[in-house]
């Protein structure tokens, strides 16, 4: 395979993508929303409906119908949609290939009165990708490995997916702070350590696969980012002794069976068995964090008979030292999980999907998994003198609006600011509510008083909080002018109650409300 990151050549396909206008608007434009929709879905029927009702082809045109749709495009086409790298440059950066080819897959999607010789098809997919983050808005074009709608069936094991659902979920947590150092932990595609490039100074990303790494720098060069240093290895092998102010990691995380004849995917099986590897990660982070450096990551975690999962993830931070902060997001029986997986790695229903359920299957119940979880998990190398964080929720609704990374960095610098006052420190505290907190009341017709009362987070993780009448009055009164201790009193003299009592009673509720944003101190 030829070298992917040839500097000339990058730099004439970022030009020849520049001038083509391929991005997301112009792609969305050529076929509408509902083609899009259904392209995400897996399905591009309505988007090549779209583009054969145009009356020509158009550069962004071309090079979507060859890299999104992975269809094959003839030689004249190409060479217009690529005038400065030209076709050869293509096939030199390993892009395309010519339809004849050995080896390549059978399509079934070209004209057959265009010679074979006349076609090229995709060896890359390659796409562009939008996003906000906490440097604002930004653009790129990414490459991966082609996926199942192009090569119809199931993905080779050595894959590199491009951006996926999981990898934008980890973006969207991604802490923006500027830092120093940070490090992409399994870099696949690259994704993680191009934004992370944007808030620290020099970023390491590391990989076992050497497809991943040479894929991973083709799109940092073709991008323009020059702060990532690509390092080939298992896990923490490569940064041995180097410690980094933020690590990221979309790790191997997928529980696969360790039986022969089941597809290992290197982007995500890790070759351990059960949550093994998403243990081994957690417990390898503190030594490579600097004080106070922050480790962000997504991950699996089996329920076994009799046990709670999250007793289990403790475990592996109880050694550690690091603040954690875990969220829940979803829980999967067994038969769910092994589906998702199986229909993952491109293996449709049918005898062969049927095997490999029946392996999956064998292997949770041989080892008591009838459930599995995926979730966040933030860490902080711990700072001697501060109050230690331990977080375990289980929030499975929807989101809030907004960034959850600028939720995540507040709910850190929330917990550190009220761990460190004492109930009278707290007392003193002249809080506010948050913008986008709201309060729900619900009635029996003809009845004065509410019979629920909830309060409702817009941002962050959405989360939901029952009120009684105190806890109400108290939120309600949380103006900035007065303080919390000034508060109670007065409800305590309104509602006729002990203002210490009440006071007992409603402290530990602010400190809540106040690391997850709901007040602001």
């Amino acid at each position: 395979m030829p070298k992917l990151t040839e500097a000339t050549f990058v730099a004439a396909l970022r030009a020849d993508l520049t001038a083509a206008d391929f991005g997301v608007e112009t792609l969305t434009g050529l076929w509408g929303e509902q083609a899009d929709e259904a392209l995400h879905r897996g399905h591009r029927v309505p988007a090549l409906r779209a583009l054969e009702r145009r009356e020509q082809a158009s550069p962004a045109s071309t090079l979507a119908t060859l890299f999104v749709l992975g269809l094959p495009v003839q030689r004249a086409e190409l060479a217009a949609a690529l005038p400065t790298l030209g076709v050869d440059g293509a096939e030199r950066l390993g892009l395309v290939g010519a339809a004849d080819d050995s080896g390549m897959a059978t399509i079934d999607a070209a004209d057959s009165s265009v010679p074979a010789d006349d076609l090229f098809r995709p060896r890359l997919d390659l796409r562009p990708y939008s996003f906000i983050d906490a440097q604002g808005a930004g653009s790129w074009w990414i490459a991966s490995d082609l996926g199942e709608l192009t090569i119809g069936g199931a993905l080779p094991e050595d894959h590199v997916l491009g951006v996926g659902g999981a990898s934008m979920t980890l973006s969207g947590l991604m802490i923006g702070a500027p830092v120093d150092s940070a490090l992409d932990l399994g870099t696949g595609c690259g994704i993680q350590a191009m934004h992370a490039a944007r808030h620290a100074k020099r970023v390491i990303a590391t990989d076992i696969s050497t497809r991943a790494i040479e894929i991973a720098g083709l799109n940092a060069q073709l991008n323009g980012i020059t702060n990532i240093e690509f390092r080939l290895g298992n896990l923490f092998e490569p940064v041995t002794g180097e410690r980094f102010d933020h690590i990221v990691s979309n790790p191997p995380f997928v529980i696969t069976p360790r039986v022969e004849g089941i597809p290992a995917y290197e982007y995500r099986d890790g070759g351990m068995v059960g949550d093994a590897l998403v243990a081994s990660v957690i417990r390898g982070l503190a030594e490579h964090l600097e004080p106070g450096g922050v480790a962000q990551l997504l991950g699996n975690w089996e329920y076994r008979a009799g046990e709670d999962a999250f007793d289990r993830v403790g475990e592996w931070l109880d050694d550690t030292g690091l603040d954690a902060w875990i969220v829940e997001r979803e829980v999967q029986s067994a038969e769910q999980y092994a589906e998702t997986w199986i229909r993952d790695g491109g293996t449709r229903p049918g005898p062969g999907f049927d095997r490999l359920h029946g392996a999956w299957l064998d292997d949770f119940e041989a080892r008591g998994v009838p459930r599995i979880g995926f979730g966040y998990v933030t860490l902080r190398r711990h700072v001697p003198g501060t109050a230690p964080l331990r977080r375990f929720e289980r929030l499975h609704g929807s989101l809030g609006n907004g960034s959850l990374g600028e939720h995540v960095a507040a709910t850190l610098r929330a917990h550190d600011w009220q761990a460190v006052r004492d109930d009278d420190g707290l007392a003193d505290a002249r809080l506010t509510v948050a913008g986008d907190v709201t309060e729900e009341r619900h009635y029996w017709p003809g009845d004065e008083d509410p019979t629920v009362m909830t309060l409702r987070q817009g941002g962050g993780f959405g989360r939901t909080y029952p009120l009684d009448t105190a806890l109400a009055a108290v939120i309600g009164a949380c103006d900035g002018e007065l303080s919390i201790g000034a508060i109670t009193a007065a409800i305590a003299q309104l509602l006729d109650v002990d203002e210490e009592a009440l006071r007992a009673e409603v402290l530990p509720r602010i400190r809540e409300l106040v690391e997850v944003g709901v007040l602001l101190g």
